[in-house]
């Protein structure tokens, strides 16, 4: 797996030939090291949630590229009307599983607020077998035990920003729930209300799920992740 940060709850992830962007917040997000143009082909593009810091410009790459946009049902709707294809955009709801230009997603649950539908999450499922979730905003709940039955997570990408969603220490905690092999923190740094370093996040992680690896990765940096 590849990862590139853009900063705040922006991925790319690459592996096995396939590309995907989730909440491809470019305009306005002080952490982004580009512009959304220069990103290059993608396959999906996974929007978590309504609010802008979210959805960003994920409209608009979607129709750069002739991607698919996967988000939850009613927000399909919503830009089933704001002119994106039907047959281009993948509505779904909590628990559903979709092929998302080979890659298989789930949605689950987060616990956060959105304008439209609700938040969510998604573990995605490469060709290859590899495993990533991403939380989306979310403050930690116990329902993540059961992810780890039926998924063997290679990479959590988890909120540790405190505010808007759960903290270092609880993310940590989420590790140990999860039982990640992997984790890169995220929605942290962006903004002065949120934490502006990963420090406490790797001393928690330390103490709660020692046998998760810390990916570090600064905004706009491409790490391999095994």
């Amino acid at each position: 797996m590849r990862l590139t940060w853009f900063g705040h709850s922006n991925f790319l992830l690459e592996a096995d030939g396939k590309r995907v962007l989730v909440d491809p917040f470019f305009e306005g997000n002080p952490s982004a090291p580009m512009k959304w143009q220069d990103l290059g082909a993608v396959d999906a593009v996974l929007v978590t949630h309504d609010h802008g810091d979210h959805l960003g410009q994920a409209v608009e790459i979607r129709a750069a590229h002739d991607a698919q946009l996967v988000c939850i049902f009613d927000l399909a709707t919503r830009l089933r009307g704001d002119g994106v294809p039907a047959d281009r955009l993948l509505g779904m709801n909590m628990g559903g599983t979709v092929d998302a230009a080979g890659v298989r997603v789930k949605m689950v649950q987060a616990f956060h607020s959105a304008q439209t539908g609700a938040p969510a999450g998604y573990i995605m499922t490469f060709p290859g077998g590899f495993c990533a979730y991403h939380a989306g905003d979310t403050a930690l709940f116990s329902d993540m035990k059961l992810f780890r039955r039926f998924f063997d997570i290679d990479l959590a990408l988890l909120p540790m920003g405190g505010w808007f969603t759960m903290d270092a220490t609880e993310a940590a905690v989420a590790c140990s729930f999860l039982g990640c092999r992997n984790v890169a923190p995220m929605h942290w740094g962006t903004f002065p209300i949120l934490a502006q370093n990963t420090d406490a996040f790797a001393a928690a992680l330390k103490e709660h799920a020692p046998d998760t690896a810390l990916v570090q990765v600064r905004p706009g940096q491409t790490v391999d992740v095994d």
